[in-house]
């Protein structure tokens, strides 16, 4: 029997590739902890020459530059309220989860979570306004507004998603029952707090939390608090990022991460071969038994022997050559798939004509933008339902955006590492003429000085 702390198989499913996602977007210092599952120790090396290699290794982090250049971009232009909204509302969404977030500072983040996962959550919370024996807490309505109670979005990451019923359920019919997982600070001692794990179990107009209790020999989950609400539904938008099918969904760049994870490696390898070929070896022919041999200035060494030899012997350089075009083959090759999610279909040539026409030629990302809206107005639904508004009104993110053609994408992509210092300018000037883009008859130096001379330097 499963227990409320047991992750479902599908929560584990929807949660299949977050292992992989957090250790890219986690950086040099992640994908380090994470050893040998993304950097494997070959047959035959020895463990102290692998855990040398692993603790030089460094993370080129395509995929966590990607994804924050994607996901800012419906994020230019402010989040736009529509007139729908109630006049109820809108003050709160100036601090949507109470912690300081407006609505489009909230949205950036969990589009960030969406792109990057593949999913994300909005929960609609409300503090309760009954003690667990259902007496008041607040006498009137307005002991509740005095007290800032109202109701607030929490970002829920899908690892925190333990399970939900039903298993096959559809956005229609919505949820039964949703398992999370969270973590609260509880007071130790006077003058100290620690971090402890519960479990929130949501229903139809229930909430319990349940927390671990016993020794550390056998320690059970039981339940710790519950109540009722005046919700019906279970007030949780799912967002996605590449969706599957109800609460399943996808890494939309999936293929990027894994790309990643071949140049992480790919880059060790050339890292161990440069360190190798950059200590030349020194080589001894016949120089005789007990030949002492010393290097260095005011030495020599002697041999009786007419075929004696001693020599440094260096690498010649074709596997490191081949290395390097192969890292900068990958690179491009990310580059290019993160650019993909910017390319309008064909037969659309700008955004405005592919927002006009209903989106169905939309880039991914204005497709990803829509769900975002799509989710964004569910929970602007359930907030309203909290205190009895009819509707709840919409949003609109900016979605005027995308590329005819894949260099066109894959040059802006450029553009926004070279003018946040992500890449050098160079790096831009050299890949542009790559594309074709500029002439190739211009060279970095020459196109430096005209740019020095053009402001007054």
């Amino acid at each position: 029997m499963t227990d409320v702390r047991t992750q479902s198989a599908e929560a584990k499913k929807l949660n299949e590739d977050c292992a992989l996602i957090s250790a890219l977007l986690g950086g040099t210092k992640a994908m380090r902890a994470a050893g040998k599952m993304y950097l494997p120790q070959w047959p035959g090396e020895a463990d102290d020459s692998y855990k040398m290699r692993l603790s030089v290794a460094t993370l080129f982090p395509a995929y966590a530059r990607t994804i924050d250049v994607l996901s800012a971009k419906p994020f230019s232009k402010p989040v736009t309220l529509g007139e729908d909204v109630p006049e109820q509302l809108k003050p709160w969404l100036q601090d949507v989860d109470l912690s300081g977030r407006n609505l489009h500072s909230f949205l950036s983040e969990v589009a960030q979570e969406a792109l990057g996962y593949g999913f994300s959550g909005i929960l609609v919370d409300y503090p309760p306004t009954v003690d667990e024996e259902g007496r008041a807490l607040y006498p009137t309505k307005a002991a509740e507004l005095t007290a800032g109670v109202r109701p607030y979005f929490v970002q829920v990451h899908p690892q925190n998603i333990l399970g939900w019923l039903p298993k096959n359920a559809t956005s229609a019919e919505g949820l039964t029952q949703l398992r999370l997982l969270e973590s609260v600070s509880v007071p130790d001692g006077d003058f100290d707090t620690i971090e402890i794990e519960q479990v929130r179990v949501l229903g139809r107009g229930t909430w319990q939390v349940w927390r671990q209790v016993g020794t550390n020999d056998k320690k059970v989950w039981q339940l710790h608090a519950h109540g009722r609400t005046s919700m019906e539904t279970i007030p949780f938008a799912p967002v996605y990022g590449k969706r599957l099918g109800y609460m399943q969904a996808t890494p939309p760049l999936l293929e990027l991460a894994y790309n990643n994870v071949e140049h992480w490696q790919s880059n060790s390898d050339q890292q161990n071969i440069l360190h190798i070929a950059r200590v030349p070896i020194l080589f001894a022919k016949m120089l005789g038994e007990g030949n002492t041999i010393t290097v260095g200035t005011g030495s020599a060494v002697k041999s009786e022997s007419p075929d004696g030899d001693l020599k440094f012997v260096e690498h010649g350089g074709k596997a490191i050559d081949a290395g390097r075009l192969s890292i900068l083959d990958l690179e491009d090759r990310m580059r290019q798939a993160g650019a993909e999610l910017l390319v309008i279909k064909p037969g659309n040539v700008t955004e405005s004509q592919t927002l006009a026409d209903n989106e169905q030629g939309a880039c991914a990302l204005q497709k990803i933008a829509s769900n975002i809206e799509d989710s964004a107005d569910m929970a602007l639904q359930f907030m309203a339902q909290w205190v009895h508004e009819s509707e709840g009104g919409h949003v609109t993110l900016f979605k005027d955006f995308g590329a005819a053609s894949l260099a066109e994408a894959s040059a802006e992509l450029l553009f926004k590492s070279a003018a946040s210092g992500k890449i050098s300018g160079e790096t831009y000037f050299n890949e542009l003429k790559r594309r074709g883009m500029i002439s190739p008859d211009l060279d970095w130096e020459t196109e430096q000085e005209r740019i020095l001379s053009s402001v007054g330097v």
